[in-house]
Protein backbone atom coordinates (compact mmCIF):
# COMPACT_ATOMS: atom_id res chain seq x y z
CA UNK A 1 0.00 0.00 0.00
CA UNK A 2 2.84 2.32 0.90
CA UNK A 3 4.58 1.63 -2.42
CA UNK A 4 1.36 2.37 -4.32
CA UNK A 5 1.01 5.71 -2.54
CA UNK A 6 4.60 6.64 -3.30
CA UNK A 7 4.13 5.71 -6.96
CA UNK A 8 0.96 7.81 -7.12
CA UNK A 9 2.72 10.78 -5.48
CA UNK A 10 5.62 10.47 -7.92
CA UNK A 11 3.21 10.29 -10.87
CA UNK A 12 1.25 13.33 -9.67
CA UNK A 13 4.48 15.25 -9.07
CA UNK A 14 5.64 14.53 -12.62
CA UNK A 15 2.25 15.51 -14.05
CA UNK A 16 2.25 18.82 -12.19
CA UNK A 17 5.81 19.46 -13.37
CA UNK A 18 4.83 18.78 -16.98
CA UNK A 19 1.82 21.10 -16.73
CA UNK A 20 4.00 23.87 -15.27
CA UNK A 21 6.43 23.54 -18.19
CA UNK A 22 3.57 23.54 -20.71
CA UNK A 23 2.29 26.71 -19.01
CA UNK A 24 5.75 28.28 -19.35
CA UNK A 25 5.88 27.38 -23.04
CA UNK A 26 2.46 28.96 -23.62
CA UNK A 27 3.52 32.23 -22.01
CA UNK A 28 6.84 32.26 -23.89
CA UNK A 29 4.93 31.66 -27.08
CA UNK A 30 3.08 34.96 -26.58
CA UNK A 31 6.33 36.95 -26.72
CA UNK A 32 5.79 38.06 -30.31
CA UNK A 33 2.79 40.19 -29.28
CA UNK A 34 4.87 42.19 -26.81
CA UNK A 35 8.05 42.42 -28.87
CA UNK A 36 6.16 43.70 -31.91
CA UNK A 37 4.35 46.34 -29.85
CA UNK A 38 7.56 47.56 -28.16
CA UNK A 39 9.20 47.63 -31.57
CA UNK A 40 6.78 50.37 -32.60
CA UNK A 41 8.58 52.65 -30.13
CA UNK A 42 11.80 51.99 -32.11
CA UNK A 43 13.53 50.07 -29.34
CA UNK A 44 16.19 47.73 -30.71
CA UNK A 45 15.91 43.99 -30.05
CA UNK A 46 18.69 44.15 -27.45
CA UNK A 47 16.98 47.09 -25.71
CA UNK A 48 13.74 45.11 -25.53
CA UNK A 49 15.73 42.26 -23.99
CA UNK A 50 17.24 44.66 -21.43
CA UNK A 51 13.83 46.14 -20.53
CA UNK A 52 12.38 42.66 -20.16
CA UNK A 53 15.09 41.16 -17.96
CA UNK A 54 15.55 44.30 -15.84
CA UNK A 55 11.88 44.62 -14.93
CA UNK A 56 11.64 40.85 -14.49
CA UNK A 57 14.55 41.04 -12.01
CA UNK A 58 12.67 43.70 -10.00
CA UNK A 59 9.47 41.62 -10.01
CA UNK A 60 11.32 38.43 -9.04
CA UNK A 61 13.05 40.29 -6.20
CA UNK A 62 9.67 41.55 -4.97
CA UNK A 63 8.23 38.02 -5.02
CA UNK A 64 11.25 36.66 -3.14
CA UNK A 65 10.97 39.48 -0.58
CA UNK A 66 7.34 38.54 0.07
CA UNK A 67 7.81 34.76 0.00
CA UNK A 68 11.13 34.27 1.76
CA UNK A 69 13.46 37.12 2.67
CA UNK A 70 16.07 34.62 3.80
CA UNK A 71 16.21 33.48 0.19
CA UNK A 72 18.36 36.49 -0.66
CA UNK A 73 21.27 34.82 1.13
CA UNK A 74 23.49 32.75 -1.15
CA UNK A 75 26.97 31.33 -0.71
CA UNK A 76 29.79 33.15 -2.50
CA UNK A 77 30.96 29.73 -3.67
CA UNK A 78 27.76 29.48 -5.71
CA UNK A 79 28.23 32.85 -7.41
CA UNK A 80 29.80 31.24 -10.54
CA UNK A 81 26.69 29.07 -10.83
CA UNK A 82 24.41 32.12 -10.84
CA UNK A 83 26.74 33.96 -13.21
CA UNK A 84 26.38 30.98 -15.53
CA UNK A 85 22.61 31.12 -15.26
CA UNK A 86 22.34 34.88 -15.74
CA UNK A 87 25.08 35.59 -18.26
CA UNK A 88 25.87 32.19 -19.76
CA UNK A 89 22.27 31.15 -20.21
CA UNK A 90 19.59 33.88 -20.16
CA UNK A 91 21.57 36.80 -21.58
CA UNK A 92 23.80 34.72 -23.87
CA UNK A 93 21.00 32.78 -25.54
CA UNK A 94 18.85 35.89 -25.99
CA UNK A 95 21.66 37.89 -27.58
CA UNK A 96 22.61 34.95 -29.81
CA UNK A 97 19.00 34.47 -30.86
CA UNK A 98 18.41 38.10 -31.79
CA UNK A 99 21.78 38.23 -33.55
CA UNK A 100 20.87 35.12 -35.52
CA UNK A 101 17.62 36.77 -36.60
CA UNK A 102 19.64 39.60 -38.19
CA UNK A 103 21.90 37.13 -40.01
CA UNK A 104 19.34 34.68 -41.41
CA UNK A 105 15.63 34.11 -41.81
CA UNK A 106 13.48 34.03 -38.69
CA UNK A 107 12.48 30.44 -39.43
CA UNK A 108 16.10 29.24 -39.64
CA UNK A 109 17.00 31.10 -36.43
CA UNK A 110 14.02 29.48 -34.68
CA UNK A 111 15.03 26.02 -35.87
CA UNK A 112 18.57 26.50 -34.52
CA UNK A 113 17.20 27.84 -31.19
CA UNK A 114 15.07 24.73 -30.80
CA UNK A 115 18.04 22.42 -31.01
CA UNK A 116 18.05 23.11 -27.23
CA UNK A 117 16.39 19.78 -26.28
CA UNK A 118 19.28 17.97 -28.00
CA UNK A 119 21.84 19.85 -25.92
CA UNK A 120 19.80 19.42 -22.73
CA UNK A 121 19.51 15.69 -23.29
CA UNK A 122 23.23 15.28 -24.01
CA UNK A 123 24.28 17.45 -21.04
CA UNK A 124 21.82 15.64 -18.75
CA UNK A 125 23.33 12.29 -19.74
CA UNK A 126 26.85 13.58 -18.97
CA UNK A 127 26.17 15.56 -15.78
CA UNK A 128 23.13 13.83 -14.26
CA UNK A 129 23.54 10.33 -15.74
CA UNK A 130 19.98 10.43 -17.03
CA UNK A 131 18.98 7.44 -19.13
CA UNK A 132 18.70 8.00 -22.88
CA UNK A 133 15.58 5.89 -23.43
CA UNK A 134 13.87 5.03 -26.69
CA UNK A 135 10.82 7.02 -25.63
CA UNK A 136 12.90 10.17 -25.06
CA UNK A 137 14.66 9.73 -28.39
CA UNK A 138 11.33 9.30 -30.20
CA UNK A 139 9.84 12.35 -28.46
CA UNK A 140 12.96 14.38 -29.22
CA UNK A 141 12.79 13.48 -32.90
CA UNK A 142 9.09 14.34 -33.12
CA UNK A 143 9.54 17.63 -31.24
CA UNK A 144 12.46 18.79 -33.36
CA UNK A 145 10.72 17.80 -36.60
CA UNK A 146 7.65 19.67 -35.39
CA UNK A 147 9.70 22.79 -34.64
CA UNK A 148 11.23 22.65 -38.13
CA UNK A 149 7.78 22.42 -39.75
CA UNK A 150 6.19 25.08 -37.52
CA UNK A 151 9.08 27.51 -38.01
CA UNK A 152 9.15 26.90 -41.75
CA UNK A 153 11.89 25.33 -43.86
CA UNK A 154 14.20 28.05 -45.14
CA UNK A 155 15.97 27.77 -48.43
CA UNK A 156 18.35 30.66 -47.72
CA UNK A 157 22.04 30.11 -47.25
CA UNK A 158 23.52 30.21 -43.74
CA UNK A 159 27.13 31.21 -43.11
CA UNK A 160 29.37 29.31 -40.70
CA UNK A 161 29.31 32.27 -38.28
CA UNK A 162 25.52 32.42 -38.52
CA UNK A 163 25.28 28.70 -37.89
CA UNK A 164 27.50 28.93 -34.79
CA UNK A 165 25.56 31.90 -33.43
CA UNK A 166 22.26 30.10 -34.00
CA UNK A 167 23.50 26.93 -32.33
CA UNK A 168 24.82 29.11 -29.50
CA UNK A 169 21.27 30.28 -28.82
CA UNK A 170 20.13 26.67 -28.51
CA UNK A 171 23.02 25.75 -26.21
CA UNK A 172 22.46 28.81 -24.01
CA UNK A 173 18.74 28.10 -23.87
CA UNK A 174 19.38 24.51 -22.89
CA UNK A 175 21.98 25.48 -20.30
CA UNK A 176 19.26 26.98 -18.10
CA UNK A 177 17.76 23.52 -17.53
CA UNK A 178 21.13 22.05 -16.55
CA UNK A 179 22.41 24.85 -14.31
CA UNK A 180 18.91 25.46 -12.95
CA UNK A 181 18.62 21.82 -11.89
CA UNK A 182 21.96 22.09 -10.05
CA UNK A 183 20.96 25.36 -8.34
CA UNK A 184 17.61 23.92 -7.24
CA UNK A 185 19.40 21.27 -5.18
CA UNK A 186 20.42 24.01 -2.75
CA UNK A 187 18.15 27.00 -3.36
CA UNK A 188 14.43 27.63 -3.85
CA UNK A 189 13.02 28.35 -7.29
CA UNK A 190 12.40 31.94 -6.17
CA UNK A 191 16.05 32.47 -5.24
CA UNK A 192 17.28 30.86 -8.46
CA UNK A 193 15.10 32.97 -10.75
CA UNK A 194 15.75 36.20 -8.84
CA UNK A 195 19.54 35.99 -8.95
CA UNK A 196 19.51 34.69 -12.51
CA UNK A 197 17.60 37.72 -13.77
CA UNK A 198 19.40 40.25 -11.58
CA UNK A 199 22.72 39.13 -13.08
CA UNK A 200 21.26 39.01 -16.61
CA UNK A 201 19.86 42.53 -16.15
CA UNK A 202 23.20 43.93 -15.00
CA UNK A 203 24.91 42.33 -17.99
CA UNK A 204 22.30 43.64 -20.42
CA UNK A 205 23.01 47.28 -19.51
CA UNK A 206 26.51 46.97 -20.95
CA UNK A 207 25.20 46.12 -24.43
CA UNK A 208 21.83 47.91 -24.73
CA UNK A 209 22.94 51.56 -25.13
CA UNK A 210 20.93 52.73 -22.09
CA UNK A 211 21.23 56.46 -22.89
CA UNK A 212 19.56 55.92 -26.25
CA UNK A 213 16.94 53.70 -24.59
CA UNK A 214 16.02 56.38 -22.04
CA UNK A 215 15.76 58.96 -24.84
CA UNK A 216 13.15 56.77 -26.52
CA UNK A 217 11.20 56.64 -23.27
CA UNK A 218 11.43 60.43 -22.87
CA UNK A 219 9.88 61.16 -26.29
CA UNK A 220 7.01 58.69 -25.90
CA UNK A 221 3.68 60.51 -26.00
CA UNK A 222 2.02 57.78 -23.90
CA UNK A 223 4.76 57.25 -21.32
CA UNK A 224 2.39 55.92 -18.63
CA UNK A 225 1.03 53.25 -20.95
CA UNK A 226 4.52 52.38 -22.19
CA UNK A 227 5.87 51.83 -18.69
CA UNK A 228 2.84 49.74 -17.73
CA UNK A 229 3.18 47.71 -20.93
CA UNK A 230 6.89 47.11 -20.22
CA UNK A 231 6.02 45.71 -16.79
CA UNK A 232 3.31 43.55 -18.37
CA UNK A 233 5.86 42.29 -20.91
CA UNK A 234 8.25 41.29 -18.12
CA UNK A 235 5.45 39.60 -16.18
CA UNK A 236 3.96 37.63 -19.07
CA UNK A 237 7.11 36.71 -21.03
CA UNK A 238 9.63 36.29 -18.20
CA UNK A 239 8.40 36.20 -14.60
CA UNK A 240 5.49 33.77 -14.94
CA UNK A 241 7.05 31.40 -17.50
CA UNK A 242 10.53 31.21 -15.95
CA UNK A 243 9.08 30.71 -12.48
CA UNK A 244 6.75 28.00 -13.81
CA UNK A 245 9.59 26.33 -15.73
CA UNK A 246 11.92 26.42 -12.72
CA UNK A 247 9.21 24.95 -10.48
CA UNK A 248 8.67 22.31 -13.17
CA UNK A 249 12.37 21.43 -13.12
CA UNK A 250 11.94 20.43 -9.47
CA UNK A 251 9.50 17.73 -10.58
CA UNK A 252 10.70 16.37 -13.93
CA UNK A 253 14.03 15.50 -15.54
CA UNK A 254 15.89 18.27 -17.35
CA UNK A 255 15.85 16.40 -20.67
CA UNK A 256 12.10 15.81 -20.46
CA UNK A 257 11.48 19.45 -19.53
CA UNK A 258 13.44 20.64 -22.55
CA UNK A 259 11.34 18.58 -24.94
CA UNK A 260 8.00 19.59 -23.39
CA UNK A 261 9.02 23.27 -23.65
CA UNK A 262 9.08 22.95 -27.45
CA UNK A 263 5.34 23.61 -27.24
CA UNK A 264 6.39 27.29 -27.40
CA UNK A 265 6.73 27.58 -31.22
CA UNK A 266 3.39 25.85 -31.60
CA UNK A 267 1.75 28.45 -29.35
CA UNK A 268 3.57 31.26 -31.18
CA UNK A 269 2.22 29.95 -34.49
CA UNK A 270 -1.35 29.79 -33.15
CA UNK A 271 -1.06 33.35 -31.79
CA UNK A 272 0.23 34.49 -35.19
CA UNK A 273 -2.86 32.96 -36.80
CA UNK A 274 -5.37 34.32 -34.26
CA UNK A 275 -3.85 37.72 -33.42
CA UNK A 276 -1.94 38.67 -36.57
CA UNK A 277 -4.07 36.77 -39.14
CA UNK A 278 -1.06 34.81 -40.38
CA UNK A 279 -2.02 31.83 -42.57
CA UNK A 280 -1.79 28.26 -41.25
CA UNK A 281 0.05 26.15 -43.79
CA UNK A 282 -0.18 22.39 -44.08
CA UNK A 283 3.41 22.05 -42.81
CA UNK A 284 2.74 24.27 -39.78
CA UNK A 285 -0.33 22.23 -38.93
CA UNK A 286 1.65 19.00 -39.22
CA UNK A 287 4.38 20.49 -37.02
CA UNK A 288 1.85 21.39 -34.31
CA UNK A 289 0.58 17.80 -34.29
CA UNK A 290 4.13 16.42 -34.03
CA UNK A 291 4.94 18.67 -31.04
CA UNK A 292 1.72 17.64 -29.31
CA UNK A 293 2.56 14.01 -30.00
CA UNK A 294 6.00 14.45 -28.40
CA UNK A 295 4.46 15.93 -25.24
CA UNK A 296 1.86 13.14 -25.03
CA UNK A 297 4.48 10.41 -25.54
CA UNK A 298 6.63 11.81 -22.72
CA UNK A 299 3.68 11.75 -20.34
CA UNK A 300 2.19 8.37 -21.24
CA UNK A 301 2.45 5.73 -18.55
CA UNK A 302 5.07 3.18 -19.53
CA UNK A 303 5.95 -0.23 -18.20
CA UNK A 304 9.67 0.33 -18.13
CA UNK A 305 11.77 3.48 -18.53
CA UNK A 306 14.60 1.38 -19.90
CA UNK A 307 12.75 0.18 -22.97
Amino acid sequence: MGNDNRKMEKKNKALIGSLLIILAGCFWGSMGIFVRRLGTYEFSSIQIVSIRVTLAALLFAAVLFIKDRAGFKISLRDLPLFLGLGLGSILFFTVCYFTAITMMSLSTAAILLYTSPVWIMLMAVVFFHEKLTKRKMLALGLAFAGCVLVSGISGGGVTLVGLLVGLGSGIGYGLYSILGTIALRKYSSYTVTTYTFVIAAIGSWFISRPVDMFQKFSVATDLGFLIAFCFLTALITAVIPFLAYTLGLERVEASKAGIIATIEPMVATLIGIIVFSEPLTFLSGAGILLILAAVVILNLKQRSENR
